[in-house]
C-alpha cells in the first residue's frame, strides 16, 4: 500500500482584492503602472478588471498543477481561508481529478496577510485503502518563551512574548489503511535584506534568526509529542516552504549564448536544525544536485538562482521504510522566463507566460511513500 504526499504554495489564493497599490506603489500592479489613473475610484475598477481577467488562467494552471501531482493529500500554503480553498477545489479541480480532494482543512494563523497553510486530503488512496482524518492542532500561538527559543540575534526583530511562527505549523493525524501517519504543515518567515549582497554574506539576511528558531520549534514540538528516541520509530512528514535552502544553483549565461549551471553549497542555512543528528530527512536530496529546485530566483541578469525552497521531510523510520523512492517535482506551471537545466525541460501548461500567468512561482513537490 503507497500513499501520495505532496506539498505546493500556491501564491496568493485570494478572495479578496487589494487597493493598497493605490497610495503604495510597490504593492501596485505593474500593468496599472502603465496607465493613468486619475482617482481611486478609478484605480478600484480598473484593480477589479485585472484580478478577475487574470485569474482564471493562473487557477486553471494551478490546478493543472495539483492534478499532475496524483496526491492523496496535499499540503499548501497561502490560502486565505477555507472558503478560498472550498471554491478553488469544486470550480477548478473537482472535475479534473475525478471525485476532487473531499476533506480541507485550514485553520487560521498569525500572517498579517492572511496567507494560511491548509491541507487538501481525498477519501482513499489510488489502491482503494481509507484514508482517515484523526485530528488536527495549531501551534500558531506558541511563543519565543514558552518554547524557551529566544535568542539575542533575535532582538532586532523579535521579543521574547512574540510567536514565533510567522504563519503556523499545523499538526495532523491520519490514518491510512489503518496505519497513523502525522503531517506538520508550515510555511516559514521569507528572506528580507539580501539585496546586493553574496549569498552567505555576513548581514545579508536580517531574518535568518526568525527562521532558525521556526525550524527548531518544529523540532521541539515533534521531539515533545513522541520522545527523543520515539521519533526515530515515529511516522510523521514535515512539509511546507520552508524559505531557506542548504544548496544552490546560480545560472550565468544567456538564451542566445547559452547558460551554465553551476551547483553551489550554502552557509548558514536555518534547516540543518531539521537535518541534525538525522532527526529528518529532506527526501529531495536524493535527486542530482542540478535536479532539487522548486523555485526560481532573479534580480538581474547577475543575480539567478534555482534553490529548494519547498521540502518534504520524512522521519527515520518513514525514510528507511521507503529508501528506493524518489520524489517528483512538477514543474510545468512555471513561466517561460525560468531557466531549466540540460535535460529538464517539460512542456508547459496551455497559456503559460513569459512571467505570468503561471501556477505559481513554487513548484509541487510530491513523495510516494509507504507507511512501515
Amino acid at each position: 500500500m503507497t500513499f501520495r504526499l505532496a506539498t505546493f504554495n500556491v501564491e496568493n489564493l485570494l478572495t479578496r482584492f487589494d487597493f493598497s497599490g493605490y497610495r503604495n506603489e510597490l504593492r501596485q500592479d505593474r500593468t496599472l503602472r502603465m496607465l493613468d489613473i486619475r482617482n481611486e475610484a478609478v484605480y478600484r475598477e480598473m484593480e477589479v478588471a485585472r484580478v478577475v481577467a487574470a485569474t482564471d488562467d493562473t487557477r486553471q494552471q494551478t490546478a493543472l498543477a495539483i492534478a499532475d501531482t496524483f496526491s492523496d493529500m496535499i499540503c499548501l500554503q497561502e490560502v486565505e481561508s477555507l472558503d478560498a480553498l472550498s471554491a478553488f477545489e469544486s470550480n477548478y479541480l473537482y472535475r479534473m481529478v475525478g471525485d476532487g480532494y473531499q476533506h480541507k482543512y485550514l485553520i487560521e494563523g498569525n500572517d498579517s496577510r492572511g496567507i494560511d497553510v491548509a491541507v487538501m486530503m481525498r477519501d482513499r488512496t489510488a489502491a482503494g485503502e481509507p484514508i482517515e482524518f484523526v485530528s488536527i492542532q495549531s501551534h500558531a500561538p506558541l511563543t519565543y518563551e514558552e518554547a524557551r527559543l529566544y535568542a539575542p540575534e533575535l532582538a532586532p526583530l523579535e521579543k521574547p512574548e512574540n510567536r514565533i511562527f510567522r504563519r503556523d505549523c499545523l499538526e495532523i493525524d491520519i490514518r491510512v489503511g489503518g496505519k497513523l501517519l502525522t503531517v506538520y504543515v508550515v510555511h516559514f518567515k521569507s528572506k528580507g535584506g539580501t539585496r546586493g549582497l553574496p549569498p552567505g554574506a555576513p548581514g545579508s539576511d536580517p531574518t535568518y534568526p526568525v527562521r532558525r528558531a521556526e525550524a527548531a520549534a518544529v523540532r521541539r514540538i515533534i521531539e515533545k509529542r513522541f520522545g527523543a528516541e520515539g521519533c526515530r520509530k515515529a511516522s510523521f512528514a514535515i512539509c511546507g516552504d520552508m524559505n531557506d535552502f542548504m544548496e544552490q544553483v546560480t545560472v550565468t549565461g544567456d538564451r542566445r549564448a547559452g547558460h551554465a549551471f553551476r551547483p553551489e553549497p550554502v552557509e548558514g542555512s536555518a534547516l540543518t536544525v531539521l537535518s541534525a543528528g538525522g532527526f529528518a530527512e529532506n527526501v529531495v536530496a536524493r535527486r542530482d544536485p542540478l535536479d532539487r529546485w522548486t523555485h526560481y530566483h532573479a534580480r538581474g541578469p547577475e543575480d539567478r538562482h534555482l534553490c529548494q525552497l519547498d521540502y518534504i521531510w520524512l522521519s527515520p523510520a518513514l525514510a528507511a521504510a521507503n529508501a528506493g523512492r524518489v520524489p517528483d517535482i512538477v514543474r510545468n506551471g512555471q513561466p517561460h522566463r525560468t531557466v531549466f537545466p540540460p535535460g529538464q525541460e517539460v512542456e508547459r501548461y496551455p497559456r503559460i507566460g513569459w512571467d505570468r500567468p503561471k501556477a505559481s512561482d513554487h513548484c509541487p513537490v510530491v513523495m510516494e511513500i509507504s507507511l512501515p
